[in-house]
């Protein structure tokens, strides 16, 4: 027995989905969210989110809660494996953007959004314990199946629309395109972690650090709350070349673990002299592992009333720092179609037709900016910094020209 609803239909309360259910609302639109999780928990490491998206948080009421919580990134500080500048790079506001990059815990940027979601929308518009395990079109909408707390099966949902936010795994995509291209890997492992210390430079500096062979560490405070006690959540990633690549399954999972000792003989001839390593990696409680992976992207991302969004939709390599800034584009881009077209299959293939060319071309921006950081390690110092101006400046080119047409 089918269950109607007048609500849109989103499989999965991430970033991009939560966003999405309140940029729908705050157009007379209302969401339905399903979750596959039974609690949604503050999981994850730091994240950035650039300026167009954080303009888009913003318009959805949230800027204040984003000011009290994460970091509005100054600078890039481009360093070699000793500390010594290669080159800096203004960030936000002092880049002349209207709006920050806020640098911020991932969980807590999720929760910020379900507390909103749940307050302006209900607290039954996220449906958590809800698996999404498939759907077909109907006349007039999209028929759902899914299952519930322990593998039940639950109510069959039929709705105007379905999309598909739910991620790497994506089981929606999965129905689309079951024969589409798997997530590949780029190559390199990542080590991720957070450690509280007793500061970080200026307390607003993100540093990109590499060696000659080719290692990489990013690192960045994301707690605005650590910064009122004079201290420092410093979120770091050391990216690491592997030609196994790694597991592409374990992508995406919040909880595989890693450890001081994977992660030491990397690092082990860096000397910062202005932050102990060994000190950092010593304190972070978690240190989670990843594969980098991304996937070609796809000619088509919906059929008729079924979309995707976020990572369902591009996967894209942490290089750049814009899977969430896509996701949140993603979601008000969705809305405004959905808003603006009395027909949903016509919305959504506007959506798409904004969105997809946009976000091809930063997942190709990313891979770029990858293969150019790693060629330029064995270079003098000299050549290096040419180096990242250029790929930096043609990596921000490329994705504020899309952002501004996507």
């Amino acid at each position: 027995m089918a269950t109607s609803t007048a609500d849109i239909l989103i499989a999965g309360a991430g970033i991009g989905g939560l966003t999405a259910a309140l940029a729908l609302h705050a157009r007379g639109i209302r969401a339905t969210v399903l979750e596959a999780a039974e609690e949604i928990r503050p999981l994850g490491v730091g994240i950035n989110i650039q300026p167009a998206a954080i303009a888009e948080l913003t318009a959805l009421g949230l800027g204040g809660e984003l000011a009290a919580t994460g970091i509005a990134t100054r600078e890039h500080l481009y360093v070699d494996h000793l500390g010594a500048t290669l080159w800096n790079e203004p960030r936000g506001v002092a880049a002349g953007h209207p709006c920050p990059q806020y640098s911020i815990h991932r969980g807590d940027l999720q929760m910020m959004l379900l507390a909103a979601v749940r307050d302006r929308l209900g607290a039954d518009a996220v449906r958590t314990g809800t698996r999404l395990t498939g759907f077909e079109h109907v006349d007039g909408g999209v028929r759902a199946r899914v299952q519930g707390r322990g593998g039940a099966d639950g109510p069959v949902l039929e709705a105007p629309v379905l999309v598909g936010a739910d991620g790497l795994h994506s089981a929606v995509r999965a129905g689309l395109h079951p024969d589409g291209p798997p997530l590949s890997t780029g190559g390199v492992q990542m080590w991720r972690g957070l450690a509280e210390l007793d500061g970080f430079l200026d307390g607003r500096t993100m540093i990109v650090a590499s060696d000659e062979q080719a290692t990489r560490l990013v690192a960045y405070p994301v707690s605005a709350r650590h910064a009122e006690r004079g201290k420092a959540l410093l979120n770091w990633v050391c990216l690491v070349q592997d030609p196994t690549g790694g597991n592409p399954a374990g992508a995406g999972s919040p909880t595989l673990p890693g450890g001081i000792d994977d992660v030491l003989p990397h690092l082990a001839h860096w000397d910062f002299p202005w932050l102990d390593l060994r000190e950092v990696l010593a304190r972070s409680e978690h240190i989670l592992r990843y594969p980098m992976v991304d996937r070609e992207p796809l000619p088509r991302w919906g059929e008729g009333r079924v979309t995707l969004l976020g990572d369902a939709a591009h996967p894209m390599y942490p290089i750049g720092a814009n899977g969430a800034s896509q996701a949140v584009l993603d979601a008000a881009a969705l809305a405004a179609e959905l808003a603006a077209h009395g027909d949903p299959v016509t919305a959504l293939d506007r959506y798409e037709a904004a969105r997809r060319p946009a976000t091809t071309a930063i997942v190709q921006a990313n891979r770029d900016m990858d293969r150019a950081e790693r060629a330029m390690v064995r270079r003098p110092d000299r050549d290096k910094t040419a180096t990242l101006v250029a790929v930096t400046t043609r990596y921000r080119a490329t994705v504020e020209r899309r952002n501004a047409s996507g």
